[in-house]
């Protein structure tokens, strides 16, 4: 925001009034003794390189206990308009989407209506032409789908896609249950992680199969109502929502190209559909790291399995990945961090929690620089907030 303390909690009273009551999820907070400069040095950091990177518009947010300390926003929803971001403004958080399907997974389970170690065919016969060279297709569990070693490839789509004709996702189910002839596992499940977009499709359809809801309906009455982000959907915008939602943009060889305010995400909704603006992400936020409450969407103990490591994914330096049950878990110097990144459409973001100290960061820019080699600037620009939050701010609320 500013380099204002009293400015920076006007703004933030601003925020207040712009989204309503404190149901939305923003709750104003003094922040603790020794935060302020920190915080400061994070949105100088996280200005200086949305300009550099020539980022049209984005967020960054810190919450503690389920309350707001930190905020700041920069750029614009749409360069075309010049309609700024601000605290109403609706983003999409592309794979993120993936935690709050494997919650609604585990909802079944606790249930009684499915085991993680069910194979993953019993619910879903449509894949039984996938060719397992390494055994048999019932070794395949719902666990190691929701974990990303089921061994299933990378992409939805089995080919390029590069025409401009081609659909950006499958949007029927029946055109993945056609590609299943034609899809091989890579490996022998549970060896080992690879992330995959197809396989968390597959936990879509059981959901929808067990409950009778369409995807979105079960998520709406299941997870999104119980957590109150009210102003949170899925794919096309509701009218009322539109002038809200931020556009997107990709950025190429100084080129960008404009993505528009929506698009559906097809029957890959479950892995990638999810939209919302910054309010309704601190109420999910709050829910994960609040161990009294939340118990009428998930309980705890179910909530806390799915944050134990199930396949180790690499070491970097101090910093180890792993993966568990929809979320990535990451170790540095003994502390313990749970999240999710989400990367679609020109859109990029991130959230992390550590929930022994009930913190949380989220992050969000409305535009994704693709390079000819070395991986994207946008991916670099994440991590490099990612590790100042890791070094200066989260340390802050340990004893």
């Amino acid at each position: 925001m500013t380099n204002s303390r009293g400015t920076r909690w006007g703004i933030l009273a601003w925020m207040v009034c712009l989204m309503g009551p404190l149901s939305v999820g923003v709750v104003l907070a003094e922040p603790p003794d020794g935060f302020t400069k920190p915080w400061q040095e994070i949105e100088t950091l996280f200005r200086q390189r949305l300009q550099e990177r020539h980022v049209t518009g984005g967020s960054l947010m810190f919450v503690q206990a389920g309350q707001v300390i930190g905020s700041t926003i920069y750029g614009m929803a749409d360069s075309e308009t010049q309609r700024k971001i601000d605290a109403k403004t609706i983003y999409h958080w592309g794979s993120i989407t993936k935690t709050l399907t494997g919650i609604a997974i585990m909802q079944l389970r606790d249930r009684d209506l499915l085991s993680l170690d069910d194979p993953i065919i019993d619910h879903l016969p449509e894949l039984s032409p996938v060719q397992n060279p390494y055994g048999d297709l019932r070794d395949i569990t719902i666990r190691h789908i929701m974990s990303h070693s089921a061994g299933f490839r990378g992409s939805s789509w089995p080919w390029g896609g590069n025409e401009s004709w081609h659909p950006h996702e499958p949007t029927r189910w029946e055109q993945l249950v056609a590609m299943m002839p034609y899809t091989k596992i890579l490996f022998k499940p549970g060896s080992k992680y690879s992330y995959s977009n197809p396989a968390i499709i597959f936990l879509g359809q059981v959901i929808e199969q067990i409950s009778g809801d369409d995807f979105e309906v079960y998520m709406d009455k299941n997870v999104l109502k119980p957590l109150e982000m009210y102003r949170t959907y899925y794919d096309n915008s509701p009218y009322h929502l539109l002038p809200d939602r931020s556009n997107s943009y990709f950025l190429q060889d100084g080129k960008f190209t404009t993505n528009g305010l929506d698009f559906d995400t097809g029957i890959t909704v479950a892995n990638g559909g999810l939209n919302a603006p910054l309010g309704d992400m601190v109420n999910y936020i709050s829910f994960l790291t609040n161990p009294v409450r939340g118990y009428e969407i998930l309980k705890r103990s179910s909530l806390e399995e799915m944050w134990q490591v199930q396949v180790p994914i690499d070491e970097n330096g101090s910093l180890k990945t792993s993966m568990g049950l929809s979320y990535f878990i990451l170790e540095q110097n003994g502390v313990r961090y749970i999240g999710h990144t989400g990367t679609q459409k020109g859109f990029h973001s991130f959230f992390y929690i550590e929930p022994d100290t009930r913190t949380a960061a989220i992050f969000v820019v409305n535009t994704y620089e693709i390079a000819h080699q070395g991986g994207s600037p946008t991916r670099r620009l994440s991590a490099e907030i990612r590790d100042a939050l890791f070094e200066k701010v989260f340390p802050l609320f340990r004893k």
